[in-house]
Parts: C-alpha cells; structure tokens; sequence
C-alpha cells in the first residue's frame, strides 16, 4: 500500500493542473506508476513526463540499450513496479526471455552477450560506484558516440529517479510474470 496519498484521476488535482494529468495520459495511455505520486508535484509530474517521452520514444538509441537499460536499473535499485514494467516492454523490444533472466537473476556481465554486457555493466558501474571506469566508458564511447552515451547515462538517471520515487513511496501497479516477482 502506497505510503501517501495516490492521485488516480485527474479530478484529485486542482482545475489548472488536470491538463497535465490529461497529457501524461495521451503520451502513456493509463496515468500509473510514479506519477501518482509525482503528480502531488504537477508541474514535476509533467517536466517528468516530457523528459520520459524522450526517453522511451525519442531517444536516439536503440529500444533493445533502453530496454536493458531500464531492466537493469530496476533490478539495481530493487524496484519491483520498474521491474514489472519494463519486463514487458523489453520483450516487446525484442530482449529475450533469457536475457531478462539472466538480469533478474544479477548474473555476471560475462554472462551476456559482448554487446548487452557493455550496456549491464555501464549501468551497474553507474549505480554501485557512481562512476564508470575508462575501459567501460572508451568501449561505449566508440559504439555509441557522444550523443549516444549522454542519452544512455540520462537513461539511467531518469529510471533511477522513477525507481527512488517508487521506492520511497512503496508504489507498485505494474505485475510482473511470476518468476520475476522475487
């Protein structure tokens, strides 16, 4: 149960800030997750929202890097709606079932494919250390270029932040399939 108060409609808002409550809900389809919690904050929940839109839908990287990205953010920061979430979208983006067990499971980066253990381990450097070491940050530098790395590092803050907010605020909507539930 959710440790405040949940704003589920957008009638639990002020007149002047439903609008934001409408425009997370056209971008998102459902209004969920950290926003019933964000949304105490409209004009947070909504700067948020945008920022996501980006993430998600406008990113120049690849849905697969976003979707592992997210995966492995959720499973760092023990965020069981994130998780739940994102184990859908990251089929959805063609992440296979293994994969996404392999990350449930916190297998070692040298149990991935070269590719997604590149991604699995930047983000765990990222979480754990606050930083990512030269061999890291070189070998995604040159696969991804600049722009590349800076949207994969802002991808990591903006799940890590969902995370914190679900966290703190012992938000879960999202379910994931039963042998992720642990």
């Amino acid at each position: 149960m959710a440790r405040i108060a949940i704003i589920e409609k957008k009638e639990d808002l002020q007149p002047e800030h439903q609008s934001i409550y409408d425009a997370i809900a056209q971008s998102r389809g459902v209004v969920g997750g950290p926003f019933l919690a964000l949304l105490h904050s409209p004009e947070l929940a909504g700067r948020t929202a945008h920022l996501g839109s980006y993430v998600r839908f406008q990113s120049s990287l690849d849905p697969k890097i976003i979707e592992l990205a997210a995966l492995v953010s959720a499973r760092e920061l023990q965020c069981k709606h994130e998780w739940a979430a994102h184990v859908n979208h990251a089929q959805k983006a063609g992440i296979s079932l293994d994969i996404i067990r392999a990350v449930h499971q916190c297998k070692d980066a040298a149990d991935f494919t070269f590719e997604d253990a590149q991604i699995v381990s930047f983000v765990r450097e990222v979480l754990r250390a606050h930083r990512v070491n030269e061999t890291t940050f070189q070998a995604l530098y040159a696969r991804l270029g600049e722009r590349g790395l800076v949207e994969l590092t802002a991808t990591v803050g903006y799940y890590a932040m969902l995370a914190c907010t679900l966290n703190t605020f012992d938000i879960a909507t999202a379910s994931a399939p039963e042998e992720f539930r642990s």
